[in-house]
């Protein structure tokens, strides 16, 4: 089932999406990443583009530091998004987050998480997880680990070298049903890294759809100069 622009939300269901941005960057070198400047656009407009030109996803709060709340404001006002209601402060933790800002959302069957500090979302990867979630009621995106990968121990000893097949780095866009999502966020006490993971927590199956090698999370500098030639890849020349 292709969700393709102009298409309905999945069995005529509402579907919002949260964007969170509300961590610290303390791996920037006192750069603020989310606002950090990406081809003249701040890093988080990109995500906010593709969610605001994405015809399924009807509503999109975005969830930042109490600090940048302002700043997020103004963004959503020079842009002119529509969807994008409201902008609100986070919590301690990511999934703190999470939680206020799927609790901002109105009333909806499907929510997409997603993390402001991935700018290189784009609507494919949007209409697979929606398409995976129908499966499950719970999808998150993801690629198939490339590198061989080293169990570690705390004085860099390699403990063990797990086979890579069946192995996959986890992204975002991460999408649910609403219930489900709001019911693992109130019975998981344990911190977690992401909403997959909280969902796995209370015994529920997520399906992996594929994501995209490109949809790097911004980290550090040189991240944003890695996106940026992503992003700049995108752009059409004129014929």
């Amino acid at each position: 089932m292709a969700l393709s622009a102009g298409s309905q939300p999945p069995m005529g269901a509402k579907v919002g999406a949260v964007v969170v941005a509300a961590g610290t960057s303390s791996r920037m070198g006192g750069i603020d990443k989310i606002f950090a400047p990406i081809l003249g656009l701040p890093l988080v407009a990109y995500a906010l583009d593709q969610l605001e030109s994405f015809p399924p996803v009807t509503q999109v709060v975005l969830v930042l530091d109490q600090a940048s709340v302002e700043r997020g404001r103004e963004l959503v006002s020079q842009r002119r998004y529509k969807k994008v209601r409201p902008v609100c402060p986070g919590g301690s933790r990511r999934q703190d987050s999470v939680l206020l800002g799927i609790q901002a959302l109105e009333p909806c069957d499907w929510v997409v998480i997603h993390d402001g500090a991935r700018p290189c979302l784009d609507h494919g990867t949007l209409e697979r997880g929606l398409e995976s979630a129908q499966e499950t009621g719970a999808a998150v995106a993801g690629v198939p680990v490339k590198d061989t990968i080293k169990s570690v121990s705390p004085q860099q000893v390699v403990l063990n070298t797990p086979d890579r097949k069946g192995l996959w780095a986890a992204q975002t866009p991460q999408v649910f049903r609403y219930d489900l999502l709001l019911d693992a966020h109130t019975a998981c006490l344990e911190e977690v890294t992401d909403d997959a993971a909280m969902v796995e927590s209370i015994g529920h199956t997520v399906k992996m759809f594929l994501g995209s090698y490109e949809n790097l999370k911004v980290t550090t500098p040189e991240d944003l100069a890695v996106a940026e030639v992503f992003l700049n890849s995108r752009i059409k020349v004129p014929e």
